[in-house]
């Protein structure tokens, strides 16, 4: 990611709203299917609301971005909450952090070099979230996922819910 992305999203945080702690949107309705606890990842996890809602279930959350201002504003939102999330500034163009998880969320942030990483970052019996912007119901573009490109990138670990439409893929997937 360029310096210039960087600014972008930075700039792009300084101006969001209080947030408020809330599922991954793919687990909203779905919660049963999240594990008892254990340890978390939000990818690109912005101004924190999932890594907090995570973190209130009682996981250890990592949550990654590259944006010091929304990491600024997780970690406002955590102590709000009396939770503690490990807050890392990271490009995600360098890859994942080293570890293991019973959850890794990414909600809209897409780089399919990064498919093996989540994979192979699930621990047994660990559930992958994953939304990201699609070509299926709206135009195509670089960003955006060709049809069925999570269900072939995911196609080792237990498909519980697939869905494209609207410009969005969703995928939640369980490691055996």
């Amino acid at each position: 990611m360029t310096a210039t992305d960087r600014e972008r999203w930075d700039r792009r945080h300084a101006v969001v709203s209080a947030p408020v702690p809330m599922p991954p949107d793919a687990l909203r309705g779905r919660s049963g299917l999240l594990p008892a606890g254990g340890a978390a990842l939000d990818l690109a996890c912005g101004s924190g609301q999932v890594a907090v809602w995570l973190a209130l279930r009682g996981f250890a959350v990592d949550a990654v971005d590259v944006s010091p201002v929304a990491l600024r504003g997780g970690a406002a939102l955590a102590a709000a909450h009396e939770v503690t999330v490990r807050w890392v500034e990271s490009d995600l163009d360098d890859g994942l952090p080293d570890g293991t998880w019973d959850v890794i969320v990414c909600q809209r942030f897409r780089d399919p070099a990064l498919y093996p990483a989540l994979a192979a970052g699930l621990a047994p019996g660990g559930l992958l979230v994953l939304t990201v912007l699609s070509e299926v119901g709206d135009e195509g573009g670089r960003f955006r996922a060709a049809p069925g490109e999570l269900l072939s990138a995911f196609d080792e670990l237990e498909v519980l819910h697939h869905e494209e439409g609207n410009g969005e893929a969703t995928l939640l997937a369980r490691r055996s």
